[in-house]
């Protein structure tokens, strides 16, 4: 890697298993406390591979614990549903590649959005969070049209290449687009928002009218 003096080092790195498996292996009583809650993230993990609806209370404790509202929660948790049945669908099309995934997310997402998901979380001022749960109810439920969408073409058009795919996951976006800007001419402005998780009651839009840009 490139050093401080701008050479180029040798230099020891480690991904999030590696680190896991050095702390489990440090003999000293301070790594304990670390061994305990590895120990406890790892048992959860088995729980909720041998009993799903495990994972989908834990997720609702965690944005309750956050602060979200539980209307908004019932439509985040309905968004992570119809997200695991697209990537299902794109895995029986021999999709397996991350990277494929992105590229296609971001394919449907420019088509209903008009953004990027880069663009879009630049809009929202994020880094590394996760865009949908800083999206607000409207916004989750356009893109929850654009997955369903996408997953209902596919299904009916089975596609053999990834190209194929990639054309589909357009057509899924633009259904959506279609609807948002239906609602945008009743609402007078965009319900494309700059809102963020910092102001969890905003992104209710049951609550709040969408942002007018």
């Amino acid at each position: 890697m490139r050093a401080a003096d701008g050479k180029m080092r040798q230099t020891d790195v480690a991904d999030q298993q590696q680190l896991f498996r050095l702390i489990q292996s440090i003999p000293s009583p301070k790594a304990e406390p670390f061994k305990q809650w590895i120990a406890k993230v790892a048992s959860e993990r088995i729980d909720e591979i041998q009993d799903p609806e495990l994972a989908i209370l834990r997720g609702a404790e965690y944005y309750r614990a956050k602060g979200y509202s539980e209307g908004w929660i019932n439509q985040r948790l309905q968004s992570i549903r119809m997200r695991k049945e697209l990537t299902d669908e794109w895995k029986a099309r021999g999709i397996q590649k991350e990277k494929e995934y992105a590229i296609l997310t971001n394919e449907m997402t420019i088509a209903w959005s008009g953004l990027t998901v880069r663009e879009y979380k630049d809009l929202k001022g994020l880094k590394k969070e996760n865009l949908r749960d800083n999206m607000t109810d409207i916004e989750l439920v356009l893109n929850m049209l654009a997955e369903v969408s996408t997953k209902a073409i596919s299904q009916a058009r089975q596609p053999e290449t990834f190209s194929e795919s990639k054309q589909i996951a357009k057509e899924g976006g633009i259904i959506a687009g279609d609807a948002r800007e239906n609602i945008e001419k009743r609402v007078g402005g965009t319900v494309i928002s700059s809102l963020n998780a910092k102001d969890k009651p905003a992104l209710d839009t049951g609550t709040n009218t969408p942002e007018i840009q």
